[in-house]
C-alpha cells in the first residue's frame, strides 16, 4: 500500500490542553504529522488518514526531547478553535481598554476635550 506523510505547523497562542494528553500544553508552535494511505483500484488517486501525531515536549526528559502522541483531528481542531476564540476575546478586551483609556486622557484636564 502506497503511504503519505503531511506535516504541518500549529501555533496556539494560550495554554490548552488535548484529550490523551495528561497535562496542560504551553502555548507555541508544535508539528503535526498526518499519514495516509492509497486508497487503490479507484480510477483517480483518493487518500485516507490512518492516523495524525503531535510532537509535544517530553515532560520526563531533557528540553531537547519530544514525544509523538497520537491525537484525534477534531479533538486537535477543537482545541486550536478554543485558542482562537480567546485570542479573539483578548483583542477585544485590549480594544476596550485601550478605548476607554483614550476616554479618560480626553475628559481628563489639559485632554483634547
Amino acid at each position: 500500500m502506497l503511504m503519505r506523510t503531511r506535516r504541518h505547523k500549529m501555533t496556539f497562542e494560550h495554554a490548552f490542553t488535548l484529550k490523551g494528553v495528561d497535562r496542560t500544553l504551553s502555548p507555541g508552535d508544535y508539528e503535526v504529522v498526518t499519514d495516509e494511505e492509497l486508497i487503490e483500484k479507484l480510477s483517480f488517486p483518493v487518500y485516507r488518514r490512518v492516523s495524525t501525531l503531535i510532537m509535544l515536549p517530553a515532560q520526563a526528559h531533557g528540553p531537547s526531547s519530544i514525544e509523538m502522541v497520537s491525537v484525534s483531528p477534531g479533538d486537535l481542531a477543537a482545541a486550536l478553535k478554543r485558542d482562537r476564540a480567546m485570542s479573539a476575546d483578548d483583542k477585544r478586551r485590549v480594544s476596550g481598554n485601550k478605548a476607554a483609556a483614550n476616554d479618560e486622557i480626553a475628559d481628563s484636564p489639559g485632554g483634547n476635550r
